[in-house]
């Protein structure tokens, strides 16, 4: 075997490897988000959706005998009226959403969630639960105004934030400095992390938006917008052209 066989070979392989990859990256998040949207399907119909289903069955049987009960359910629980269950289940959510958003509605829940955190073993999971749900699904008080980066948690080593605020009066006055509050989020959950003041002439304002940030952090740094990459990703186009 000569060497132009074998360099070829092995270019092949790496070709391979690469369109394979990339295939993956481009595949994966659409086959995952595919995934999740038909696990919640299923775990509606499976759990929830199979109980309505069967209580119309039983109030279709209150109301009239005129259908027997097999035909209701061969048509309701089993057949093409299945899908109701699923619909009703959705639009029951969104008015449970719609109570909680009352005066009286966020009241009850306090009180639920209150009696909820006085069982032993559920405070000790709950808390943590709730973290996530807020973070991916209820709508978010904290704001974030930019994306920053500065030298935590000691000198030369530098840590990208999300700014929330000026920092305490009582600090910046006795200080004579303005001050930035910044959210650190921890990797690779970053509705966890730290909250820091630090003064605004010790930051870098980065022109990232507050998803891009959160994707960086995510990712554990991988996934970074093209035009953030440091210069050494940026060298490797120019030595490529020369050899």
């Amino acid at each position: 075997m000569t060497p132009g066989n074998t360099t070829g070979k092995m270019q092949a392989f790496k070709n391979f490897r690469s369109y394979f990859f990339r295939g993956m990256a481009a595949l994966l998040p659409t086959i995952l988000t595919i995934w999740i949207f038909v696990q919640c399907y299923i775990f509606i119909q499976g759990k929830i959706s199979i109980h309505i289903n069967r209580g119309i069955v039983e109030l279709i049987l209150l109301i009239t005998d005129n259908w027997g009960k097999e035909f209701l359910i061969d048509f309701w629980v089993d057949g093409p009226g299945r899908i109701t269950g699923f619909f009703v289940a959705i639009i029951g959510v969104c008015f449970i959403g719609a109570f909680l958003a009352s005066v009286m509605g966020r009241t009850l829940w306090h009180f639920v969630e209150r009696n909820l955190m006085r069982v032993p073993l559920v405070r000790k999971v709950y808390p943590y639960i709730k973290q996530i749900t807020d973070f991916f699904l209820a709508k978010k008080s904290l704001e974030f105004s930019k994306v920053v980066a500065f030298e935590y948690p000691r000198k030369e080593s530098w840590s990208v934030g999300l700014v929330t605020g000026h920092g305490l009066k009582k600090v910046a006055d006795n200080i004579q400095k303005d001050f930035f509050t910044i959210f650190v989020p921890t990797s690779p959950t970053p509705f966890t992390g730290y909250v820091i003041m630090v003064p605004r002439a010790e930051t870098i304002e980065l022109d990232m938006s507050i998803e891009e940030a959160l994707r960086f952090v995510i990712s554990a740094g991988v996934i970074t917008p093209a035009e953030h990459l440091a210069f050494e990703a940026s060298r490797k186009e120019p030595e490529e052209t020369k050899s």
